[in-house]
């Protein structure tokens, strides 16, 4: 058996294909983004998914796509930490960014696009990637993602900038408090997923015209920082992988027209491209 884990920071999608590449099972977990988990937590995290502990001594290969992975001490973590629960299997790990360029190549050469709850972007050519642009993280970085988005919305919360009724509305959904949002984000683990997590608060609202300009100016940041620096934005179709560009795919396509760029597909769930590109290409 073949497991095939497509890892975010806040979930990772797993399925694992039988003898003959035919799906056997799909399951999820939490997210093992190494920058924001503490690598004793991954294995015991695996351990709770009783789908997963059925079928771990048949499994002979893992391939890990997860952000944070783009570094080599992380991708060793990961690899590490996954030998321990599939002791009989070879383990491959890249960064999300492979996993994003297989599930979207359609054949022609493409900008490549992660919005969900970070970001970040690469050029891949139907064989190598090309990555011009450091993934620098939630704090200086991941312009339109999941966790800018809800940064924002908190920031603006708590400097009395939303509009009067969005302002009750998140007040008594939330009751959020100075002190507790502080221990979240600098006390506990896994802090960008955390400020992504009030994204869903935005996507509910996303036709608001004050959410719209939001993110409007959220999308522009991404495509000034993690696009148009490519030489080849002006010419090559950028397909988006990621729940933030789904949700938001009226408006990236805004933004990107502004630009005079050109838009392909936007994905929401890599998974199932991922898996068949792995079937056609891989395996």
């Amino acid at each position: 058996m073949v497991a095939i884990v497509d890892s975010g920071s806040t979930k990772s999608d797993w399925v694992i294909l039988d003898d003959f590449k035919k799906v056997f099972l799909k399951t999820e977990t939490i997210g093992f983004n190494p920058n924001f988990i503490n690598r004793e937590l991954i294995t015991p995290e695996i351990q709770k998914n009783s789908n997963l502990m059925l079928v771990k001594n048949s499994i002979t290969k893992v391939f890990f796509y997860g952000s944070g992975c783009g570094v080599k001490k992380n991708c060793e973590t990961i690899q590490e930490e996954l030998i321990k629960v599939f002791t009989k299997a070879e383990i491959i790990v890249k960064e999300d960014l492979m996993a994003a360029a297989y599930a979207a190549y359609s054949g022609k050469p493409a900008i490549v696009c992660i919005l969900g709850t970070g970001s970040n972007s690469c050029y891949f050519d139907g064989e190598n990637l090309k990555i011009e642009l450091p993934s620098l993280g939630f704090l200086i970085g991941d312009e339109g993602s999941g966790s800018a988005i809800g940064k924002q919305l908190v920031r603006r919360y708590f400097m009395k900038k939303l509009p009067s009724d969005l302002h009750a509305e998140f007040e008594a959904e939330y009751k959020l408090t100075v002190e507790d949002t502080l221990k979240n984000m600098y006390h506990k683990p896994r802090p960008n997923a955390y400020l992504a997590d009030f994204t869903k608060f935005v996507i509910e609202r996303k036709d608001h015209p004050y959410f719209k300009d939001m993110v409007f100016e959220e999308m522009k940041n991404f495509f000034e920082y993690q696009v148009l620096p490519y030489h080849e934005a002006k010419d090559a179709e950028i397909n988006f992988i990621g729940s933030i560009a789904y949700y938001y795919e009226n408006i990236l396509r805004s933004v990107a027209t502004e630009f005079n760029l050109n838009v392909g597909h936007v994905v929401q769930k890599p998974i199932e491209s991922l898996v068949d590109y792995h079937i056609k290409y891989i395996l």
